[in-house]
């Protein structure tokens, strides 16, 4: 399968302060990457590089088979972006906004006139093509972000945290939407916070931490690979506790906060330990790709 994005041993540096240190990834045709990672794991910094918005210090970057700067504007012609923060102009309509970015990229009027209503009902605004981006709640305007990021049918499309604050109705709005793109033969390369975005969307993730790459592969491939299964979740003293799990065989015992996970390859036992107690309460569920999250980047507060 041939890669629409390769990047390899990218490096770049603010002042003395390595942010990106030797990142190699590829995003094959046709699928959809996620990249998770901490704040300031260097997700957002990876790609301004990939735009050609910053200049790098190692390392090389391809895109269409086109090298990244040189190539930058022509590589931007076939992709589309929907940025971190929604940086619609207030001055103008839905369709306004749209128009005007049609309009950067050369798009004839009465092909862009179709593409505008294509797009907005792609969205579901097309009752408020003429409404001021003020009257926009959040997912509408999130919603218009990324149809003007379809204006010129790109090849392939790149979103920092697409739904980061929506509401989980807007949430899903939008997953189905980037799933129908995807069916389209569409590319897609995202960063989100948002395991079960992750989950959901992705045929395979990159997890990054203070700038380096820690691991890629399928969500269920990571999942099998770094945790075990099953996951009891206990709230309750930390003795008693860990008076009750500590020593049953088959329990890696992680805390966080006033919560304590309980990582086991099968749970009967344990539950039996736990069941009854007043003192303790506990929720058993299967591992997800938020626990490998944890387990290989660490619990500590990131800002």
């Amino acid at each position: 399968m041939d890669a629409v994005v390769e990047i390899e041993g990218l490096i770049k540096r603010y002042d003395s302060r390595e942010v990106v240190r030797g990142v190699s990834l590829s995003v094959p045709r046709g699928r959809c990457v996620g990249v998770l990672g901490p704040n300031g794991a260097g997700k957002t910094t990876t790609l301004r590089l990939l735009l050609g918005q910053s200049p790098l210090n190692g390392g090389r970057i391809r895109v269409f088979g086109l090298p990244i700067p040189e190539a930058g504007r022509a590589v931007r012609a076939r992709t589309g972006v929907v940025p971190q923060m929604d940086n619609l102009d207030p001055d103008f309509t839905v369709a306004e906004n749209l128009r005007i970015y049609g309009h950067y990229f050369g798009i004839p009027a009465h092909t862009l006139d179709a593409r505008i209503r294509e797009l907005l009902a792609f969205v579901e605004l097309t009752d408020r093509a003429d409404s001021p981006i003020g009257t926009l709640s959040g997912g509408m305007k999130r919603r218009l972000t990324i149809a003007r990021a379809l204006v010129n049918d790109p090849e392939l499309l790149i979103l920092d945290e697409p739904t980061t604050g929506l509401d989980p109705q807007a949430r899903h709005m939008i997953w189905g939407r980037l799933r129908d793109l995807r069916a389209q033969g569409k590319t897609l390369l995202i960063t989100t916070h948002y395991m079960e975005e992750a989950e959901r969307l992705c045929d395979e993730l990159v997890i990054l931490d203070q700038g380096r790459l820690l691991d890629r592969d399928s969500p269920a491939s990571l999942i099998r690979r770094h945790v075990e299964p099953e996951v009891i979740e206990v709230r309750g003293a930390a003795g008693t506790v860990r008076a009750a799990l500590g020593g049953v065989p088959d329990c890696r015992l992680e805390a966080m906060g006033d919560t304590f996970y309980c990582y086991t390859h099968d749970a009967t036992t344990h539950i039996k330990h736990l069941e009854g107690r007043a003192d303790l309460t506990f929720l058993h569920r299967p591992a997800n790709l938020e626990d490998v999250f944890l387990k290989i980047t660490g619990r500590e507060l990131r800002d």
